[in-house]
């Protein structure tokens, strides 16, 4: 195989402005090949459009590939031939045919001592190995057109191997000199090879030079969306708006502002698109079934008002399906019953969307199926079925697909207890949705992990967090994510004992709108706004948030759900009849899989007993609650469990396994500690983490001192002996 290395070059790397979006940042390093003197350049020339991410960034540093062409053009011609057979093996599809390209003509490879004398690339028994991507890029645009053709000729002739045709066509199509209807259709149909198997990016290379080839303009627009569409499914975002925007294809359009720009832009777009599919037919970035394309289209416009909590735009894309007389996903129509109070229709139509979780499918079809099962309040259905479309996504090559099943596997993550195992992959996920250009995808997931973090006593990181997601939303217009945002900070409060600030931020959460807050998490809140208001003695608007929640509840008949309004109606009540509330909350909660809430309801419980002066039984039910959040890793909720059993006299153990460092740091503490333990620098963390070097210098000084030590080198020290 031919690789290309990637050193470091000089002594200094220049470090990019702390200022820059993180989207932007990990992308300019994607673009730059991780090389940050080229990360730097291109940095330093983004217009104000790019900075905010709305336009694509540039694709190649001009002032540092001018250097790389001159000290390619000093080397003898006979070793920049064999470069430039090499880079056009490599770039920009990698073909594996140099090596038989040499031995098919006998070329003498000696020349290629000078290009290691003087540092550009190395042979190895694989190939050549450039000294980065940028020498080879060089290596490549140096060279003139005649010699380009004869080494794309040359390469096409020994590529004849099973599965080498799309590449074999790749190089007959750059060795063209001018339009060719027969080329443009072999190269169409090498990528739809290409496509097939999963690799969108040789597809993208393939129509795109389909394009450059073809003489009709009507066709090369097709064929430009066609390959736009192309790199957007291999994760490359700027070349698909690059190229996007060589077109007319509102549905390409559509799809990078829902991702990427404002929502409710996003909406408008995806809905007109869906009118033309079915209508006119399939439009140049899409040959599928003109209903599918448009039931698809919905399916987006959907999420876009998802996105927006400007649910009402649901009830008009149900109103345009039915107008044109197209079934639409069960998440639109489901929404469109519940914004319209029609909870029973709102209940079939979702448990129809929710069914449509089986093996493979459509991952975007997955995806709604996840989120008509957490409406429903069934998070095991939400699992399965956004697991299912993450695989199914991977085994497409569709890869910017599975962090947006991420975002939505998330809520069935936090909801059944498991938010250190969720963090990690939520993290990963976020990384995914940045380097592929998913903004919009990566603030939802930022309030996710704020999310998280609120659960697991990490009060730094869930403000840096939420305070990321709801700048960001706020400016997009992006109700979802700020709302979840906001809601992890009420958490936060709520399980701190600070009840008047959450209080205050739950009832903010009952307003629903564009960019302000949303009716899915109003319905998540609820149960936790009527804790915070029955705290505060403040319960005239809790009162009507649950009755509404309660008539959903009873509509789906999810236990979860029975149970927090069972434990609301506790809350809200006295005495033996608050006791029954809270039985009946514990039987229903048996048969669910909110864990977490189950624990809550059960410290609420003790409590109410404690003052009732049951003691035996409130001992009971505040132990089981205390085991439950050491299990899922909440220390202020074990902590508020102590206090309980203090007040009753009881004798509490030290938090559990005391000299275990798991159970000494927070989540977030431990993963700092044992990558500063590697030899990592707060930077460096910070970027791996997503997260900011102050707040890195935070959690490293908390980590210090509950372990009682001073310096890094106790800190692996006393990893090192666990």
């Amino acid at each position: 195989m031919v690789t290309s290395a990637n050193p470091v070059r000089g002594p200094a790397q220049p470090e990019l402005g702390p200022s820059l979006p993180e989207g932007v940042r990990v992308r300019i390093l994607r673009t730059a090949h991780g090389d940050r003197r080229a990360a730097a350049e291109l940095a330093s020339a983004l217009t104000e459009r790019q900075l905010t991410g709305l336009d694509p960034l540039p694709a190649q540093p001009p002032v540092l590939l001018r250097a790389y062409r001159q000290e390619v053009r000093a080397l003898p011609d006979a070793t920049r031939r064999l470069l430039l057979l090499a880079a056009a093996d490599q770039y920009p599809v990698d073909t594996h045919a140099f090596l038989r390209a040499v031995t098919a003509t006998r070329l003498d490879t000696r020349p290629l001592v000078t290009a290691e004398v003087a540092g550009v690339a190395h042979a190895t028994a694989g190939g050549i190995v450039f000294r980065d991507p940028w020498t080879r890029i060089a290596a490549y645009e140096t060279a003139s057109v005649t010699d380009r053709r004869a080494v794309h000729l040359l390469l096409a002739r020994v590529l004849r191997g099973e599965g080498e045709s799309p590449r074999r066509s790749w190089h007959r199509g750059a060795a063209a000199l001018g339009p060719s209807r027969r080329l443009a259709a072999e190269l169409r149909a090498a990528a739809h090879t290409a496509r097939t198997a999963g690799d969108h990016a040789l597809a993208c290379a393939l129509v795109e030079r389909a394009a450059a080839l073809s003489p009709e303009p009507s066709e090369r627009a097709r064929l430009l969306a066609r390959a736009a569409a192309d790199a957007w499914r291999s994760g490359d975002a700027d070349r698909a708006r690059r190229l996007v925007a060589a077109t007319d294809d509102d549905a390409l359009g559509g799809l990078l502002a829902l991702r990427a720009g404002n929502a409710t832009d996003a909406f408008d777009a995806l809905l007109t698109a869906a009118v033309r599919y079915a209508q006119d037919g399939p439009g140049p970035a899409r040959t599928d079934h003109p209903q599918h394309a448009a039931v698809h289209l919905l399916a987006r416009a959907t999420e876009a008002a998802i996105y927006t909590g400007d649910l009402r735009r649901c009830r008009e894309a149900a109103a345009v399906a039915d107008r044109l007389g197209i079934v639409p996903p069960g998440t639109l129509g489901g929404l469109a019953a519940a914004f319209e109070g029609r909870y029973d229709d709102a209940r079939d139509l979702l448990k129809a969307a929710a069914g449509r979780c089986g093996p493979g499918g459509d991952p975007t079809l997955l995806i709604h199926s996840g989120i008509a099962a957490l409406m429903l309040g069934d998070h095991t259905a939400a699992a399965t079925a956004t697991v299912r479309a993450a695989a199914s996504a991977r085994a497409g090559g569709d890869g910017v697909t599975v962090p947006q099943a991420m975002e939505f596997r998330a809520y069935a993550d936090f909801w059944t207890g498991r938010p250190r195992a969720a963090e990690a992959a939520t993290l990963e996920a976020l990384r995914q949705a940045y380097t592929t250009g998913q903004d919009n995808g990566a603030c939802h997931l930022q309030a996710a992990l704020a999310m998280f973090a609120a659960v697991t006593g990490d009060e730094d990181v869930c403000r840096e967090r939420a305070e990321a997601a709801r700048s960001y939303a706020l400016a997009r217009g992006l109700g979802l994510p700020a709302a979840l945002a906001l809601f992890a900070l009420a958490f936060l409060d709520l399980s701190t004992g600070r009840f008047a600030a959450s209080a205050a931020r739950l009832r903010a959460l009952a307003a629903f709108g564009p960019g302000h807050g949303h009716r899915a998490i109003r319905h998540i809140a609820t149960p936790h706004y009527v804790e915070a208001a029955v705290r505060t003695g403040d319960t005239r608007v809790a009162r009507a948030a649950h009755a509404d929640y309660d008539h959903w509840a009873r509509t789906v008949r999810s236990p979860d759900d029975l149970a927090l309004s069972a434990r609301c109606r506790a809350l809200l009540a006295s005495g033996a009849e608050a006791v029954e509330h809270y039985r009946t909350a514990l039987d229903l909660h048996a048969s669910g899989t909110r864990d977490f809430e189950r624990a809550r309801t059960e410290l609420l419980f003790g409590g109410a007993l404690r003052r009732l002066r049951h003691r035996t039984e409130a001992r009971d039910r505040l132990h089981s609650a205390l085991e439950a959040f050491e299990h899922f890793g909440s220390p202020q909720c074990a902590a508020a469990a102590r206090t309980e059993l203090r007040v009753l006299g009881e004798p509490v153990s030290p938090v559990r396994g005391a000299d275990d460092l798991v159970a000494r740091l927070t989540a977030q503490q431990l993963m700092v500690a044992r990558m500063a333990a590697d030899g990592a620098t707060n930077r460096e963390i910070a970027a791996r983490l997503l997260l900011s070097p102050r707040t890195i210098d935070h959690h490293l000084r908390g980590v210090f001192a509950r372990l009682g030590i001073r310096s890094r080198i106790e800190l692996v020290r006393l990893l090192g002996e666990r």
